[in-house]
């Protein structure tokens, strides 16, 4: 077995699921990296991984925004804006969804990048997801800054900051929530020179 398997199975059984969520029985049982089973009622529940997006986005002096998380996991930290799908909706639409949301701007394109497994532990719950990544770019008006148009959805941001990203030593230098963006940013970093 894997390091990488048996990791995720640790992770993964951190999740103390204690009754059946069909039946109420407390006799659910953890069966493998992702699936909990009920013998009372046969009910399984699995722990797919879930779809989320990040956009990375540049100011016209070239520096990349980020923000700083308003919750946790990881308050405080960098990202960039992104989030979960909703259901029956694509990957770009969730980009800029969330851009809409979260910087009150909307890209009018987006770019793919790549796509990273992650692992986001919310509420003592560990789920792995598949965060995907674009890039994006916003018209801004002459003699503006982009920091200066965008407005942060409170609830999620409390904060922007743009920094230039030039190197891999500018990606490790700064407290970025998630190493999946950091990857983004490496992949990001590759193809725009």
């Amino acid at each position: 077995m894997s390091s990488d398997i048996k990791q995720n199975e640790i992770l993964m059984a951190k999740n103390k699921f204690k009754m059946c969520p069909m039946c109420g029985s407390a006799k659910i049982e953890y069966k493998d990296a992702r699936k909990w089973i009920c013998p009372d009622c046969g009910f399984d529940l699995y722990n797919n991984v879930a779809s989320a997006v990040g956009v990375i986005i540049c100011d016209v002096d070239g520096s990349v925004l980020f923000e700083k998380r308003a919750k946790e996991p990881k308050k405080g930290m960098l990202t960039i804006p992104g989030g979960f799908c909703d259901y029956d909706e694509t990957a770009e639409e969730a980009a800029l969804r969330e851009c809409r949301e979260e910087i009150s701007l909307v890209p009018s394109e987006i770019r793919y990048i790549a796509s990273f497994p992650n692992n986001y532990e919310y509420k003592n719950v560990h789920y792995k997801t598949c965060d995907m990544f674009f890039s994006a770019r916003l018209e801004i008006p002459d003699g503006k800054k982009l920091i200066d148009l965008i407005h942060a959805q409170e609830t999620e941001v409390t904060g922007f900051v743009t920094e230039k990203i030039s190197c891999e030593e500018d990606i490790q230098r700064l407290p970025i929530a998630f190493d999946s963006v950091k990857k983004a940013l490496a992949v990001w970093l590759k193809t725009k020179n």
